[in-house]
């Protein structure tokens, strides 16, 4: 399912826009990742399409079906959703935490519970888990429950707000992979919210930087944002110049390899053969 913003706004009483004139294609089974700095309204504008927050002006569409004209709990639980700290339900064992919303939904709750355990092989999770509750478990196996529980129902749409933000870089690597092969296997429309530029990168089929208000610097491929920042502002945000991304080629005995500003080797240059 494909989803648009078409001239959206967001402000608030007290005369604030989080967002404005927000307008973006999100194309359907691709991940669309919304990255920016604190305040930039990413995290707005991924609520508005479950309509937790609701925008002042504009459109929102669900393969072209605006979502105003739904209703806000039945939207909600055709969408997964997979918060930064899981969510969880602290009185909850794992597998009732991901039975959850097909429960709400009429779902018997042995049948429920059958798929939840399904679930968690999906996501990695051992069964013997099943039982526990989310304080018996680490930071990631937590962040593994909240995705299981988001695919559920099987929505067509999984919304992600920084759900790898409060966990350590290990454990946030394993779970970037793991949401790269569930993409590859599952074939959703992800919308992805995030504040770090390499997360965005490697997960993102579109990248959407934004600036305050939700202002969109750039939109694009990783690929392309990297080879042709649209500003100064950009170009710093990713840093082209620094880091990782500011790479120079090296001759060494054995051949090239290609450090950072550091001097810190990164990889190896192969050329083609003629």
């Amino acid at each position: 399912m494909a989803i648009e913003f078409r001239g959206v706004s967001k402000r608030y009483p007290d005369g604030t826009a989080a967002v404005e004139d927000f307008s973006v294609l999100m194309p359907a089974h691709k991940t669309t990742v919304l990255v920016g700095s604190s305040g930039s309204g990413k995290t707005t504008l991924l609520r508005m399409i479950n309509r937790l927050v609701d925008p002042t002006g504009g459109v929102i569409t669900i393969d072209d079906e605006p979502i105003s004209e739904r209703d806000p709990v039945t939207l909600r639980r055709g969408i997964g959703y997979v918060l930064q700290n899981a969510g969880l339900l602290p009185h909850f064992s794992v597998v009732d935490n991901i039975a959850t919303v097909p429960v709400l939904n009429g779902v018997a709750k042995a049948k429920a519970r059958e798929r939840a355990l399904e679930l968690m092989d999906v996501v990695g999770l051992e069964r013997g888990l099943a039982k526990r509750y989310p304080s018996q478990l680490s930071g990631g196996q937590q962040q593994r429950v909240g995705v299981a529980r988001a695919l559920a129902v099987d929505p067509n749409i999984l919304l992600m707000d920084e759900p790898f933000g409060a966990v350590d870089p290990i454990v946030r690597r394993e779970l970037q992979t793991e949401t790269l092969r569930l993409q590859e296997e599952l074939d959703k429309t992800i919308v992805f919210v995030t504040h770090d530029i390499d997360e965005a990168f490697l997960l993102g089929d579109q990248v959407v930087i934004l600036e305050k208000g939700a202002r969109i610097a750039q939109i694009g491929s990783p690929s392309e944002i990297i080879e042709n920042p649209a500003s100064d502002f950009v170009a710093d945000f990713i840093g082209v110049e620094r880091g990782t991304r500011a790479l120079r080629a090296k001759r060494t005995a054995r051949g090239t390899v290609l450090v950072d500003d550091a001097g810190r080797t990164q990889g190896v240059l192969v050329e083609d053969e003629l």
